[in-house]
């Protein structure tokens, strides 16, 4: 029996004192609730480096080592029905939506391959990017990164150094492009479902967006250059062959893509008042109607793609399976987490909420910007952003007005700096792994922080005395 199946099992074995348990009270959980939480990312930082082929094939084992690391002492100490109300809500509520819109996008952006040789240059490079980070806030940063990063990686399969354009393309696509609408990036679909326009983000993040991505590509333009200037940077025969033209092929997809962004849509804009209780959790209508939805289309992209299309795209389960089993271990050990961080003040992360607020009791825009920046980076940046924007008071028509520059720094910090790590954001670790396996060798966990320590950190400084004082 998998650890996975274990897992299932024990979950089962609580179902029955599910029923009207308690919520979990963060502020009586002690530090010590997070060392699973702590150990997975640790395990996904360390284990790739010091016992790579363990990983390669057990690292769904390791997640679930850690998500029964938290959950059967957590059912002991609380009992099985807190343990089962937290476990079913960090599955129904977020989870399992998170899982299956990655699914979706994965799918059809796979369905899709862009015919034709292009021929990676600096120039060429850079335009994709800015191309992705337009389309990141249009289609999601995990849509508008399946799309390209396959055309991308074959565009420049004829030089020596491509790690550093994957990076650059985790950094502005599949992070900072999807800053303007909900539709970008899951932090702002969440707002956007606590009342937040859908639009009030392209009005007031705009700017930062701007900074960020243009400076982004012209640092990325000069590296670009200079590696393309070395002697030894262009192999003499291109790996893959010129075609007869540029075309995309799996056109179907692009329609199943619009059904993708009108089923997100619908389930914002859509209040019928339908809600169903499942252990605790609240299950709405529209949300199930939307993943019911989102499951119909992958079945029918997969259905209607030709196999052609899949052969070319090279398309297979393995970096969905990675992210989907990676994060099922986060979301489940991140639950004593979140509810310490929001315990607020009162909790064991209190300082870190103090932090937020000057001494005047007003809220500190450059505090929320960075708390919400560096939580993001190594929680979900979802649950991260709802913490700060609950902490802030919660009601989005007073965010979006009175203290707009609040909203604008919590909503930054989870979007940009869900690049700093990896783990920051879903789309990252998809795109490393698509990457490795097309044969790029990409930094390690470490090393691709050192990537976003010199680049992005720098500017997120430089942002905060700009945008955030």
């Amino acid at each position: 029996m998998t650890y996975w199946r274990w897992l299932a099992a024990a979950a089962c074995c609580m179902a029955p004192a599910w029923a009207g348990a308690a919520e979990l009270d963060g502020g009586a959980l002690s530090l010590l609730w997070g060392v699973p939480f702590a150990g997975i990312l640790l395990s996904i930082a360390l284990m790739p480096l010091l016992a790579p082929v363990f990983w390669h094939h057990h690292f769904g084992k390791v997640a679930a080592a850690w998500a029964l690391a938290f959950l059967l002492p957590f059912a002991l100490v609380f009992g099985p029905g807190v343990a089962g109300v937290n476990l079913v809500h960090a599955l129904l509520a977020e989870y399992v939506p998170f899982v299956i819109l990655l699914a979706a996008l994965f799918t059809v952006a796979g369905g899709i391959y862009i015919r034709g040789n292009l021929h990676g240059s600096p120039a060429l490079n850079t335009g994709i990017l800015a191309f992705g980070a337009v389309l990141a806030s249009f289609m999601g940063t995990t849509g508008a990164s399946m799309l390209l990063i396959r055309p991308l990686i074959r565009a420049n399969d004829h030089r020596k150094h491509i790690a550093h354009v994957v990076v650059f393309f985790i950094f502005i696509v599949s992070n900072a492009g999807g800053s303007l609408t909900p539709l970008g990036d899951p932090p702002l679909f969440l707002g956007f479902l606590k009342g937040v326009d859908f639009f009030w983000t392209l009005q007031h993040v705009f700017p930062e967006t701007l900074f960020l991505v243009g400076v982004l590509l012209a640092l990325f333009y000069a590296l670009d250059s200079w590696f393309f200037r070395q002697r030894d940077e262009l192999r003499r025969i291109d790996p893959t062959p010129d075609t007869d033209g540029f075309g995309f092929d799996g056109k179907v997809n692009f329609v199943l893509l619009g059904v993708v962004v009108a089923l997100v849509l619908l389930s914002g804009f859509w209040k019928p008042g339908i809600a169903f209780d499942v252990a605790g959790t609240e299950v709405g209508l529209p949300g199930l109607v939307r993943d019911v939805g989102l499951i119909l289309v992958t079945l029918a992209s997969l259905a209607l793609t030709p196999k052609a299309v899949h052969a070319a795209n090279q398309f297979n389960w393995a970096p969905m399976q990675e992210v989907a089993k990676l994060f099922a271990g986060i979301f489940l050990t991140i639950i004593p987490v979140i509810a310490m961080l929001k315990a607020g003040t009162q909790g064991p992360f209190g300082a870190i909420i103090h932090a937020v607020t000057r001494p005047d009791g007003s809220p500190d825009p450059a505090m929320y910007f960075w708390a919400t920046g560096v939580l993001s980076s190594f929680l979900d940046n979802a649950p991260t952003y709802l913490v700060f924007f609950n902490t802030a008071g919660g009601d989005a028509a007073t965010l979006m007005v009175q203290m707009a520059p609040t909203l604008a720094a919590i909503s930054a910090g989870a979007v940009f700096m869900g690049a700093n790590t990896y783990i920051g954001n879903a789309p990252n670790l998809m795109v490393k792994a698509i990457a490795e396996d097309r044969g790029v060798k990409m930094p390690s966990f470490f090393g691709y922080m050192l990537w976003s320590g010199a680049i992005l950190v720098p500017l997120f400084i430089v942002m905060t005395l700009i945008f955030f004082r």
